[in-house]
């Protein structure tokens, strides 16, 4: 008996030393030391020992025990160092290193833009309407002089969910809801984004619009070329100059393209004029009758004056910007050089 209880001690020495980790040290204590274990089937057997006997049988098993549990011990606080050694060392910090740096947030160009116009309008008394961007075929062109058949739905590309629905290709939409829900007089701006087929450097098929609309009693083109003289130069600075060439748009008769005096040479002619001193930002014009009347105001007593201003545009010019796809990107080296 004494003879298994030192093989039993001897192999149970031997593999928790070899032991790799605390699993495995509890794989031996189970082996050995469990209900199941060797020195447990040693205890159980002690039945079958000699009475007289049994006394020292006994003595032997529980320093054979003692010596195993001690070992055991050791052997699991050495590992419990050595993962409380490995963990200190990899939360260790050198506070001589450079701290971690957290970048600021800021506002997309054309957020910033589009909270430019919206001050720049309301400060001039225009109320802001904000429409949906799924619209209908009548509120996007029917009911602005837009028919079926007409050829400016080609100029669109339009999204279309259904015969009747479609992601709206213009602001402009929001004129006629406006202009439904209240009676002159009317001065509105209609933020929003807007869905065209249309992509390249310049152009993308989802971009932000801003519709301007003012209704009253004597409003002339006069009164939209003092309105924009007034905005260009609160957006591209003082000095800065508009020029009216005529146009076409079915909503408006007559319809202008607004050219503003290029701010960048002042007029004389640079790459960003590409030599004219002009440039393009918006089209606009006198609302035309038939949009009116299909609204029910009576054209013998208002008039009025739309504008829609490409927001990416606008933000484009103002900050240097010559791909429209940049906006899109999220580029911190692009939007970290923006900032208003």
């Amino acid at each position: 008996m004494k003879e298994k209880l030192e093989q039993i001690r001897a192999h149970a020495i031997h593999a928790i030393e070899n032991s790799e980790n605390l699993e495995k040290l509890n794989e031996v204590r189970m082996d050995v030391l469990g209900k199941k274990g060797e020195l447990t089937a040693v205890l159980k057997g002690m039945k079958d020992v000699a009475a007289e006997d049994r006394p020292k049988v006994g003595q032997w098993v529980n320093e054979t025990r003692a010596v195993i549990e001690t070992r055991l011990e050791e052997k699991k606080a050495a590992f419990e160092a050595e993962k409380l050694r490995a963990r200190y060392e990899s939360e260790k910090i050198d506070v001589t290193m450079p701290a971690v740096t957290c970048q600021c947030g800021r506002l997309h160009p054309v957020t910033q833009v589009r909270n430019q116009l919206i001050d720049i309008f309301s400060a001039m008394g225009f109320e802001i309407y904000e429409g949906t961007e799924i619209e209908t075929d009548y509120y996007n062109f029917t009911a602005l002089n837009t028919p079926q058949d007409h050829p400016a739905r080609d100029m669109q590309d339009t999204f279309y969910l259904s015969p009747e629905f479609l992601l709206r290709t213009q602001t402009s939409a929001g004129q006629i809801h406006v202009m439904e829900a209240k009676k002159p007089p009317i001065k509105v701006v209609s933020p929003g984004k807007v869905f065209r087929s249309d992509d390249d450097a310049t152009h993308s098929p989802m971009f932000t619009q801003m519709e301007g609309l003012v209704v009253d009693r004597g409003i002339t083109l006069c009164d939209l070329k003092g309105m924009l003289d007034e905005f260009v130069q609160k957006i591209f600075g003082e000095g800065t100059k508009t020029r009216l060439r005529p146009s076409y748009f079915p909503f408006t008769e007559p319809s202008v393209e607004v050219d503003v005096s290029c701010f960048q040479c002042g007029g004389t002619g640079c790459k960003l004029c590409k030599g004219t001193g002009w440039i393009e930002v918006l089209g606009a014009g006198v609302v035309n009758h038939r949009v009116l009347e299909g609204c029910n105001i009576d054209t013998s007593e208002y008039s009025g004056f739309a504008f829609g201003i490409g927001i990416e545009r606008i933000a484009m010019l103002k900050y240097g910007i010559n791909n429209i796809k940049l906006l899109f990107e999220s580029d911190l080296r692009v939007l970290e050089q923006i900032d208003d």
